[in-house]
């Protein structure tokens, strides 16, 4: 047992990222009933569909799972007040200030989990009184930190600042990444890109498939105006760059982007126009798996590599 697992009462230091438009009910119900810390995504839910998803994760499992919320998105105040009416125990924030609900939702004897992509936010965090933090590295998927840091840096220097337990997230999908990022000082780990591609993933099976042929350099991160996303190279992101050569204004980009780009992607399985949001691990990612599968393959490989380290 260690901090991470202690604090969220699960079998394994695993945490399934809330990906908008992957995590429903499905994929982290069957994270949590598989040992980890399974996430519903509300980023990409109107607020009578995230009731639906938590009414229908409580029956799927009866194990410990969160809801993932970023702040900025609208309806927050609604979001937040349905997690507390169906009593979810576990809230992963992200995308704004920690001191905004931290205080009220810890009253509420909610575990508080704050997202970043600093030290200097995780101190923010730290201070704000949440009980613990993701780091997360500029190899990850969808919305990325503006600073560039990465999972191998980011991990040691946010672990320096803080006391408070620290997942680490960005470029981890297997036993081996995993072992690397609690050596850097992480108590725990945070999946995304790895659970997208899996059975149980809500996104659309054109997406999971395009994950799997993903290879090194086919995604990058743009729109830093706007809010760094990081992206697998289609025809969308392709106008985006012609447009960036002509030294675009933010409205100009806004108006390129449109709305509901992600789901279009992501969702409706739209390879072309859509915005398919991928972390770099995905070059390793070659497979199509239930998560039980995934989560058992990376503990078997965790495992081997801690008993075998010293022999390398």
């Amino acid at each position: 047992m260690n901090k991470i697992t202690q604090l969220f009462n699960i079998q394994y230091p695993i945490i399934q990222g809330g990906m908008i438009w992957n995590s429903g009910y499905k994929l982290a119900s069957a994270v949590s009933n598989a040992g980890g810390l399974g996430l519903i995504g509300a980023g990409s839910m109107y607020p009578d569909v995230l009731r639906e998803h938590i009414q229908k994760c409580k029956k799927a499992t009866d194990k410990p799972f969160g809801v993932n919320i970023p702040m900025l998105y609208p309806n927050v105040e609604e979001i937040i007040q349905i997690c507390i009416d169906e009593g979810v125990k576990i809230i992963f924030t992200s995308a704004g200030n920690p001191k905004t609900w931290t205080t009220h939702l810890k009253e509420k004897g909610i575990i508080v989990v704050h997202v970043v992509s600093s030290s200097k936010f995780a101190l923010k965090a730290q201070e704000a009184g949440v009980d613990a933090v993701v780091a997360e590295g500029f190899e990850a998927g969808g919305h990325n930190g503006r600073e560039e840091t990465t999972t191998l840096t980011l991990i040691p220097m946010v672990k320096e600042k803080i006391s408070i337990p620290l997942i680490a997230a960005g470029g981890i999908a297997t036993g081996k990444g995993m072992l690397a990022a609690m050596v850097l000082g992480a108590d725990g780990v945070q999946v995304g890109s790895r659970f997208a591609a899996s059975v149980e993933s809500s996104a659309h099976d054109n997406f999971k498939k395009t994950i799997v042929v993903v290879q090194e350099g086919d995604t990058l991160v743009t729109l830093k105006e706007l809010a760094p996303v990081r992206l697998i190279k289609n025809k969308f992101f392709n106008d985006l760059q012609e447009l960036y050569a002509k030294c675009p204004t933010t409205e100009e980009l806004k108006t390129l982007l449109g709305r509901a780009r992600a789901k279009k992607g992501m969702f409706e399985g739209d390879l072309i126009e859509g915005e398919l949001e991928i972390g770099q691990i995905a070059g390793l990612i070659n497979e199509i798996k239930p998560v039980k599968e995934i989560i058992d393959q990376m503990i078997a490989e965790f495992n081997w590599a801690k008993n075998n380290f010293p022999k390398i």
